[in-house]
């Protein structure tokens, strides 16, 4: 099957284009963005892949559905397109930037500028319709986003892996701790982070002192 996704993941994935249940879902996907309202936009649906491209990966960070309110969703985890309102965890993530990293807060929430530096925003699920949280998990874009983990975990080296809250524990759970570096804490989102389970978790300087101790160019958060 051709799926339009940048080449570089395209040689990593070629595999699971061919398999069946990619299909099913190529086909699910397809009628819910004709029948119905869906987010990202189409043409943003592997966006996380075209900013970072598999060479460049350095950090993975781990959501679960995009955004489903009105022009949010950009592809990206977490992020939302510019002028758009931060939702709650994105905001807190960036309190945590600030009290660690000394970073003022960024005037728009588009996380495009760490992708193109080399972190992967990876949803594990990669579309939903609009205003229905949920609505397109179990229909195989977690198999797809499993392999996309794998090969990470398994054809690169010290990469730093952010996984915030329990879906993302569980997300990563077969990460090759061997070679890799991985991260955990709460969610950032005001439930969990009111709690006491995000902030203070320094994940953004201690994935740049990770990355600075394997030369690798640290993320300009």
């Amino acid at each position: 099957m051709n799926v339009n996704i940048e080449p570089s993941w395209k040689e990593q994935l070629n595999d699971e284009f061919s398999k069946p249940y990619f299909s099913d879902l190529v086909d699910f996907v397809k009628g819910e963005y004709t029948n119905t309202t869906c987010y990202p936009k189409g043409a943003e649906i592997f966006s996380a892949f075209d900013f970072c491209g598999f060479n460049d990966v350095k950090v993975v960070i781990i959501g679960q559905d995009p955004y489903h309110g009105v022009g949010q969703a950009n592809g990206l985890c977490f992020s939302v397109n510019d002028g758009v309102p931060m939702p709650p965890s994105l905001i807190n993530i960036f309190k945590e930037i600030e009290d660690d990293l000394a970073i003022n807060f960024p005037s728009n929430g588009n996380l495009k500028r760490w992708a193109k530096q080399g972190v992967l925003l990876l949803n594990a699920t990669l579309t939903v319709r609009a205003h229905q949280a949920g609505s397109h998990q179990n229909k195989g874009w977690e198999k797809f986003t499993d392999a996309v983990i794998k090969a990470v975990s398994d054809k690169k080296e010290n990469v730093v892996f952010l996984l915030w809250g329990g879906f993302a524990k569980k997300k990563g759970a077969k990460i090759d701790r061997t070679k890799h570096c991985v991260l955990t804490s709460g969610h950032p989102s005001p439930l969990s982070a009111n709690r006491g389970y995000w902030f203070g978790n320094k994940h953004f300087s201690k994935a740049n002192a990770y990355l600075s101790k394997n030369e690798e160019s640290i993320i300009s958060w």
